[in-house]
């Protein structure tokens, strides 16, 4: 670990972190240790992410590994000279999380391609809590795309048609039944999985886990705006695809949570699918819609 200047290099699945002076006993605890000066390398910048992800979680408690999804005790593991090896998990053998090391494009590009390491990264050893506003943006993109069509399907040219459009009161309605389509789709994921599957939802906090799962998962509908604003003759299609990866999204999202097969999430999401369509049909027949 010498050189006056250089950064110090290690082996794989160790992180150099360079900190403040600790006491021998600070250095033996398995905990992030405090860092006062500003970073002044690419490997301090790494570092100070490490313990800013560990660090949270360690206030929250818990940990799972990334490959297996079993609970680990610790992330990594501080020794001496600010040196962090990457905690090895029990079942599997395999780092318990190796995204800790990893830049935040690197674990978007992963949860884009929906890998299940990446999913448990997120939902299990980082401390997240913007999904509430996220879904709420994504609701606004539904209902401003819902808008621009209602805008699109009036042919009339009656000046009031036009001042009754251009209110906001057609947006509001638009977000309106946007979300309560939402949350029927929710309200019926949750009741096919409590039907077939009690056990797995006794608690409270698995119900607001498995909600937080959902609500981040449903990050793709971000790109309804791109879709709207270079729209082509193409664009009905994109608007299907993104459905179809928003669906991808949360069942991957059900699968990772509970631990479950490929199989038995689909199911969760064709029920919430049908139960947001009866929906649909309702609001349809009232005469919301239009």
């Amino acid at each position: 670990m010498g050189g006056s200047g250089a950064s110090p290099r290690c082996p794989m699945g160790y992180v150099v972190l360079q900190p403040s002076p600790l006491t021998a006993e600070g250095r033996e605890k398995t905990s992030t240790p405090g860092m006062h000066r500003a970073p002044s390398s690419a490997s301090e910048w790494k570092c100070r992410r490490v313990s800013r992800v560990v660090g949270v979680m360690a206030e929250r408690g818990g940990y799972r590994c990334v490959e297996c999804s079993r609970e680990a005790g610790e992330l990594y593991r501080d020794y001496r000279h600010g040196v962090l090896r990457i905690a090895v998990c029990k079942s599997c053998q395999k780092p318990v999380d190796k995204y800790i090391e990893y830049d935040p494009v690197i674990i978007l590009i992963n949860a884009i391609l929906c890998k299940a390491q990446a999913y448990r990264h997120i939902l299990f050893n980082t401390k997240i809590n913007f999904h509430g506003k996220l879904y709420i943006f994504c609701l606004l993109c539904e209902a401003y795309l819902r808008w621009l069509q209602l805008q699109d399907s009036s042919q009339s040219t009656d000046p009031d048609d036009l001042i009754r459009y251009a209110k906001e009161w057609d947006f509001y309605r638009m977000f309106g039944i946007a979300s309560l389509e939402q949350t029927s789709f929710l309200v019926g994921i949750f009741i096919a999985l409590w039907w077939r599957r009690p056990k797995m939802l006794k608690t409270k906090s698995d119900f607001i886990l498995l909600l937080k799962a959902l609500l981040l998962s449903s990050y793709g509908k971000l790109l309804l705006i791109p879709a709207v604003i270079w729209e082509h003759d193409y664009t009905p299609l994109c608007l299907v695809f993104i459905k179809v990866f928003v669906l991808i999204s949360n069942s991957q999202a059900i699968r990772v949570t509970l631990n479950l097969n490929r199989m038995f999430p689909w199911l969760a999401i064709f029920f919430g699918f049908i139960l947001e369509n009866g929906v649909v049909c309702l609001v349809q027949k009232m005469g919301w819609d239009v």
